[in-house]
């Protein structure tokens, strides 16, 4: 073996070592981060417990098994980030979240459609200055019901998208019928928002429920827009969504599997749970817990 042998020998070595190094690190060759289903954060939103305090809520969610939360369900007593939420208030939300060893890293704002745009934008600007306070990455929207609002919500996510940015927070929208329904609608308001900052938390629960169509046929055209997943089950249109993963007809493995062909990386947020009890619906979150795990380690 002479001189020049050996030293491509080692470069090759060499070479070969920092590829694994980099697909170890989670690194695709084309660049980018890997989809790694194995590796998606499993949070939980606050909505199985409206029931019940927001503290049995987070020792529910505590107890449950997970490290991630989010503020999706606001009621009376809890207003989150709403606009109406007062400093003190704020505070003590983000003590109490940190208390139980949660990350909050979701908010669902509250927009009005039914004023001037102006008007709404700066109520949409208080409550992602009250997020911004509680630490979260995500702001999510629902979209509008009436056609005739669609215009005034898509002007107020573009200035919302903008304010996002300037809190380094990111915008997102959650389908939810009407302007937001399924993928027509969805690449709808992505075109009409028109800002690198507006993404989509798919929610295919919400395809079946609002429009009984094929959530893995859905999440086709809009996959690459797609930061982040709801997780809920639903049988028919309308029909029950407070039921146990795998009793209804989302095909789970299915959106995972065509959410990690698209290079996603969570995270996943489950919603719903069934149970009449405090200490049933605690445990049915476990359960949906341990339902994403087991199929995503099969993705």
């Amino acid at each position: 073996m002479n001189h020049q042998t050996i030293v491509h020998r080692r470069d090759f070595i060499k070479k070969t070592s920092m590829v694994v190094g980099w697909l170890g690190a989670g690194v695709s060759l084309a660049g980018g981060a890997v989809s790694d289903p194995k590796k998606w954060e499993i949070g939980c939103f606050n909505r199985p417990w409206t029931k019940w305090t927001y503290e049995e809520a987070l020792n529910g969610i505590q107890q449950a098994g997970y490290r991630t939360t989010g503020l999706l369900t606001a009621t009376a007593a809890e207003p989150f980030t709403a606009s109406r939420a007062t400093p003190e208030y704020l505070e003590n939300l983000r003590a109490a979240i940190k208390k139980h060893a949660l990350k909050p890293i979701m908010t669902a704002l509250r927009t009005r459609h039914d004023i001037a745009v102006a008007d709404s934008v700066e109520d949409m600007k208080k409550q992602m200055d009250h997020a911004n306070l509680i630490g979260v990455d995500f702001a999510l929207t629902f979209g509008v019901d009436k056609p005739a609002q669609y215009e005034h919500y898509y002007q107020v996510m573009s200035e919302a998208a903008k304010y996002a940015a300037s809190k380094n927070m990111k915008l997102v929208l959650k389908p939810h019928g009407g302007g937001s329904g399924a993928s027509e609608e969805i690449l709808r308001c992505i075109s009409k928002v028109n800002h690198p900052n507006f993404k989509i938390w798919y929610d295919a629960g919400n395809i079946i429920y609002y429009t009984g169509k094929d959530p893995v046929q859905e999440l086709e055209p809009i996959v690459e827009h797609v930061t982040g997943f709801c997780a809920k089950d639903c049988a028919e249109p309308k029909g029950d969504v407070m039921i146990q993963f795998g009793t209804g007809k989302v095909d789970f493995k299915g959106v995972f599997a065509r959410l990690k062909k698209g290079g996603f990386n969570g995270p996943i947020m489950v919603e719903c749970a069934a149970g009449k009890t405090l200490e049933e619906v605690t445990n049915n979150a476990r359960a949906n817990r341990e339902f994403l795990e087991k199929t995503l380690a099969e993705v």
